[in-house]
């Protein structure tokens, strides 16, 4: 990977200790904040015809658990990168993995948040926030999304074809890491946030990288979100604008009545017309690097 330098100079430097992954296995099942689950809306893809599971990835600092599913016998598919909500490679994101296997893709899903602890374990989402996504720093993350990259093409797998998709904090990274990987072809985001709070973890947010996207992003957003509002929305689509030729070739498209949240089928959230459309624009947004 060749990270773009002038991304990274707005984030600090970052060392970890090896002793301090908390995580070192995936488990099974849906995270508690998100329980009960809407087992009516939940979807079950199999791993037919699959390798799919866990796998270690090597990081700077130790070894980073992941979710991996690629078809069996694949000869270099392209790879995406899949980046959780605050809940961490649960059950849905280990779902989505397989669906983009069953596409031709490389799957993987890095527990990002393994050095602080097992986010699928609280309870509270409030919780969650305070002890673990508020202090996951954004150059962390893009590190160990660097050596997710980096172990698939040891893997056999083509990072010359390489995307990144994320869902609401996922969202939110896929655009940093557009405007980080100069290797990226294509990034979809998912409801993530475009503005926040700065501060040491969090230096930027994606309405202050939007002119130097590296790679064109599908933003699919709910008009009825109450966490992303409406103008913050059109502030990034008018910065896309005058941004980078990636940042031009980017788009974002508003689901009118559509909430947060709105392609996760084990949520209340879940709208299927919204969600099914928004994964076939991915698919079509992707197409462009799986040729």
């Amino acid at each position: 990977m060749n990270p773009n330098p002038e991304f990274d100079s707005l984030v600090p430097a970052q060392s970890f200790d090896r002793r301090s992954f908390l995580v070192t296995s995936l488990g099974a099942g849906f995270a508690l904040a998100v329980q009960p689950v809407m087992a009516q809306t939940a979807i079950r893809t199999d791993d037919t015809g699959l390798l799919a599971g866990e796998v270690k990835v090597p990081v700077k600092d130790g070894e980073m658990v992941a979710y991996r599913a690629v078809p069996k016998g694949a000869s270099k598919p392209p790879v995406v990168l899949v980046v959780s909500e605050i809940f961490g490679a649960h059950e849905y994101i280990r779902d989505v993995c397989r669906r983009l296997a069953k596409l031709g893709y490389c799957a993987i899903a890095p527990e990002l948040f393994a050095r602080l602890g097992d986010p699928r374990q609280f309870s509270s989402i409030a919780e969650l926030q305070a002890k673990i996504i508020n202090k996951t720093p954004d150059a962390q993350v893009m590190s160990d999304l660097d050596a997710a990259a980096a172990w698939a093409a040891t893997q056999g797998a083509d990072t010359n074809r390489l995307a990144i998709t994320g869902f609401c904090w996922g969202g939110r990274i896929a655009w940093l890491y557009c405007a980080h990987n100069p290797q990226v072809k294509a990034g979809v985001a998912w409801y993530g946030r475009l503005v926040g709070e700065v501060n040491e973890f969090t230096p930027r947010h994606p309405i202050d990288v939007a002119d130097k996207l590296l790679a064109p992003v599908l933003g699919l957003y709910g008009g009825l979100d109450t966490g992303i509002p409406l103008e913050t929305i059109e502030a990034m689509e008018k910065a896309l604008k005058s941004g980078s030729a990636a940042a031009r070739k980017s788009e974002i498209h508003i689901y009118d009545n559509a909430p947060h949240a709105f392609h996760a089928d084990y949520r209340p959230s879940f709208r299927r017309e919204e969600a099914e459309d928004g994964w076939k624009r991915m698919q079509a947004w992707f197409a462009k690097i799986s040729a």
